[in-house]
This record gives structure tokens, C-alpha cells and sequence, in this order.
């Protein structure tokens, strides 16, 4: 597909400098683009490349300044990181516009619903009373349990796993290898030494705009909903315990596991590889940086923490910072020890 500068500048508000007639049929970052292909300056480390480039199209923000003639056309918008976001986001919408049908071999029981525009890969299994809403995706090898619903214009990449009664949102991505509803991790022990398994009859409910990244897990609720709100992002290889709660547009980077019943407020941000203990609340605009270990509620909003286990941000640092001088400081206090002791001696004398 090839697009003029000026569709292009339709498609983001942008205000086009050079030729609007030029074309291009693909994307490139700025350093290695050819002629032909489109990209964009958003980071100034990489405005060297601006006058180097061969790209055809560049977007570049309103404020950027030229110090040198430029041979690209450029598309000049308020944020060309966002804007060129955006043209991806169309652009995959007109790739993705092109799939419909149903491939075979699926399996599709004779309860399921699916709305206008659907589209269904190959090896697809869709049990009793499911409902696709329009517009949905379900990519091959898919599996949707039994009363699983599945809203408006909803993508589910090769390899999901949806079971049963579980509840997907309206324009929800889901990365390849992902499982929704598995049972939460939940063991009564037994005078014997035994532990029983308590069964997990609840579900987890997906709002809308939420995206999951590959290969996470988010167990259904013992009794409930575990419950990811409408915005929130998630990263791949996560594991989200029975009855949590993700609130809205709150992100999650890789390797995170939550503990069952913890309660993660909106606009939250969690680095990798992060511990949350379970039976906590983490307040409104939280920040806890990559690997730290939370056992204690944070409950005042947009604090920041770090370490394992997880304190205030800055005290962190400065700890960290103390801890660093520790070795001087031992010199330090071995050399007054010294002069201490000669002084003593000395008085006696």
C-alpha cells in the first residue's frame, strides 16, 4: 500500500513541508530508512540522522529547528512520537480489515454467536454459547471455553486460551500463548499434611482498550471476578493471582507476579520482575521500580518504591548511597579508633 504525504498528514493533523505528491510504502527507523519508506524524529539523540536519512517522509515535531537543508519531505505534528503511533495503529487496522471468514478446519458449537465482519483462523475451538461481538479477531489455535464473551473489534493472537465464563472487553489485544481464567492457586491443608484443592468457580473479566502481552496468565477468581480494568496494559510472562483487581490504565512490565486479592489502583506503573505479596492495596499513581519486592500496602497516592523489600524511593536511594561508604566510613572509624586509643595512652603517661 503506498500513501502520499498528504493522506499521511490527514490521517495525524500534521502540517506537510516539502512535496506532498511524495510516496511511501513502508516504515523504517531514521538511521536505516530508504527512499520510499516513512519515519520520524522524536528522541533529539537521533537528529544527526535527520540530514542523513534517505527516508522519503520524516515526522518531526512542531518545535523541532532545521540547522541544515533537508531533502525528505517532512510532516511537521505537536508530538511526532504519538502521531506516529497513531499512523501504526491505522495502519494495522487496514491490514487487519482485509481478514474475515472462517478457515478451515474450527470447531465452532452450534450455541456460538458471532457478530458482522468476524474472522476465525484455522484450528479454532469456540465452545457452547460463545459470543464474538463485530469486528473480532480470533487468530489460529485459539481457545474459547464455554460462555466465554468477547467484545466489538477484540484481537485474539495464535495460541489464547480463554476458559470458560470468562469476559473479554471491547478493543482488546491478546498476545500469543496468553491464558485467561486458569484456576487461582488455591490449597486448603489437611491434618494429614495434605492439601486440598479449593475449587475456582469465579471469573475474570476483561474491560475495554486493555492489552495483554504474550505468554501471561491471569487466573480466574475463587469466587468473583479477577478483574483487569478498562486501560491497563500488560506486559508478557506476567502472572496475575485469583481475585486481583488492575486498575484503570495502570501498566505492568514483564516477569511482575501479583499475589491473590491484592488490589492494584489506576494509573499505577510497575517495572519487571516485581513481587507483590497478596491481600494488599497499592494507592492511586503508585511507581515501584524493577524488581522489588512489596509486602506492605501503599497507600498514599503516587509514591514511588524500590528494593525488596520495597520502602519510599528517595530514602532508597540515599541508603543505597550510605551504604556505598560504608567501607570509608569503616576506615574512617578505625583511624579515630587509633587516635583515640594514642591519646589515652598519653594522658596516662
Amino acid at each position: 500500500m503506498q500513501f502520499t504525504a498528504a493522506q499521511i498528514a490527514m490521517m495525524i493533523n500534521g502540517k506537510v513541508e516539502g512535496n506532498a505528491d511524495a510516496a511511501v510504502g513502508s516504515f523504517g527507523k531514521i538511521e536505516e530508512a530508504q527512499a520510499g519508506q516513512l519515519s520520524f524524529l522524536a528522541n533529539p539523540k537521533y537528529e544527526e540522522y535527520l540530514y542523513s536519512t534517505r527516508a522519503s517522509i520524516i515526522i518531526i515535531n512542531e518545535a523541532q529547528e532545521l540547522k541544515q537543508p533537508i531533502g525528505a519531505t517532512l510532516i511537521r505534528v505537536p508530538d511526532a512520537y504519538s502521531a506516529f503511533a497513531t499512523l501504526l495503529d491505522k495502519y494495522q487496522q487496514i491490514q487487519r480489515q482485509q481478514l474475515s471468514g472462517i478457515q478451515q478446519p474450527v470447531y465452532i458449537a452450534a450455541t456460538a454467536k458471532t457478530g458482522d465482519n468476524v474472522f476465525i483462523g484455522a484450528f479454532a475451538y469456540l465452545g457452547e454459547n460463545v459470543i464474538l461481538g463485530n469486528g473480532v479477531k480470533v487468530y489460529p489455535h485459539v481457545f474459547l471455553g464455554d460462555n466465554v464473551i468477547v467484545g466489538d473489534h477484540t484481537i485474539l493472537h495464535p495460541g489464547v486460551r480463554i476458559y470458560h465464563d470468562c469476559v473479554i472487553g471491547k478493543h482488546v489485544t491478546i498476545h500469543a500463548g496468553t491464558v485467561i481464567g486458569s484456576d487461582g492457586f488455591g490449597f486448603a491443608p489437611q491434618a494429614d499434611g495434605s492439601l486440598k484443592k479449593v475449587p475456582q468457580i469465579g471469573n475474570v473479566i476483561i474491560e475495554d482498550h486493555v492489552e495483554i502481552g504474550a505468554n501471561t496468565t491471569i487466573d480466574r477468581a475463587t469466587i468473583g471476578s479477577t478483574l483487569i480494568k478498562s486501560g491497563a496494559k500488560l506486559d508478557n510472562l506476567l502472572q496475575i493471582a485469583h481475585n486481583v483487581e488492575v486498575g484503570n490504565n495502570s501498566v505492568i512490565a514483564a516477569q511482575t507476579g501479583i499475589s491473590g486479592s491484592t488490589k492494584v489502583g489506576k494509573n499505577v506503573m510497575i517495572g519487571g520482575q516485581v513481587g507483590i505479596v497478596g491481600h494488599l492495596k497499592i494507592a492511586d499513581g503508585a511507581k515501584i521500580n524493577a524488581q522489588s519486592g512489596v509486602s506492605k500496602s501503599i497507600k498514599t497516592p503516587n509514591t514511588a518504591v524500590t528494593g525488596s523489600p520495597a520502602f519510599e524511593y528517595t530514602a532508597a536511594l540515599r541508603s543505597q548511597v550510605a551504604s556505598r561508604n560504608l567501607p570509608e566510613l569503616e576506615k574512617r572509624v578505625a583511624e579515630l579508633e587509633k587516635l583515640l586509643k594514642e591519646l589515652t595512652t598519653s594522658n596516662k603517661v
